[in-house]
């Protein structure tokens, strides 16, 4: 939904349930808004970090629009944002575009990745089951972002967290964590090359991401859940 001062303007002025939410949700940036706040509350400066390319001014609209959506909340106080039940609710909308997108050629890798990014993408490309260790865990350091993610096929269960708790843990930008997770060199040889960092169990780490591959498949009955508290 865009505003043209304080006056609210219907982008689709039809009484289908789809244009329903697009007229919600459906401005540029919006979702990917959701997808920034979908593990943890965040401040302005990190949810912009999460979006290279929107300007200020961009942002604070589209997140007074999804307050006002009821998408999300603003902590004033704490000048945090965080979802709604109602916000977190679409995540299934962002895996469906994760899913379609590997049937569509174009994706470029090498375009900036946020950690949040990475996160849900690996609860739609989870393609294997864990082999000897029930529920494996493993952590992910991203500097300002950090979480703990366990596997119990099907599901993919991602936590915020101030420290991750793991045999291992894997330290480095979105992007050269998703060469780790989805590219076909051995984390130990990124880590001694220094693309990523690794410290713990290398031998847990290197079959966890062996859990993960980026092509198209079906889709699980379930997949991404994260984990509040």
């Amino acid at each position: 939904m865009t505003k043209s001062g304080e006056t609210t303007r219907i982008r689709y002025d039809e009484g289908c349930l789809a244009a329903h939410a697009l007229n919600l949700i459906g401005d540029r940036w919006a979702l990917l808004v959701v997808r920034e706040l979908f593990f943890a509350p965040k401040r302005f400066q990190l949810i912009r970090a999460g979006l290279p390319g929107v300007t200020a001014s961009v942002l604070t609209a589209r997140l007074a629009q999804l307050r006002e959506a009821g998408v999300l909340i603003h902590d004033a106080t704490q000048g945090l944002y965080a979802l709604r039940d109602s916000g977190r609710a679409l995540l299934p909308v962002l895996e469906a575009l994760c899913r379609w997108a590997l049937l569509m050629p174009g994706h470029d890798h090498k375009r900036f990745i946020s950690p949040s990014a990475l996160m849900i993408s690996m609860g739609v490309n989870l393609t294997r089951d864990p082999i000897g260790t029930a529920a494996p865990r493993a952590g992910f350091d991203f500097g300002a972002e950090r979480f703990t993610m366990q596997v119990d096929h099907p599901q993919v269960a991602t936590r915020a967290t101030a420290q991750p708790d793991a045999p291992f843990l894997l330290k480095g930008s979105g992007n050269a964590m998703a060469i780790a997770v989805y590219g076909p060199t051995p984390v130990a040889q990124l880590a001694a090359q220094r693309v990523i960092a690794a410290e713990g169990d290398l031998a847990a780490a290197q079959d966890f991401v062996d859990l993960f591959r980026l092509e198209a498949h079906a889709a699980p009955a379930t997949s991404t859940r994260a984990e509040f508290g």
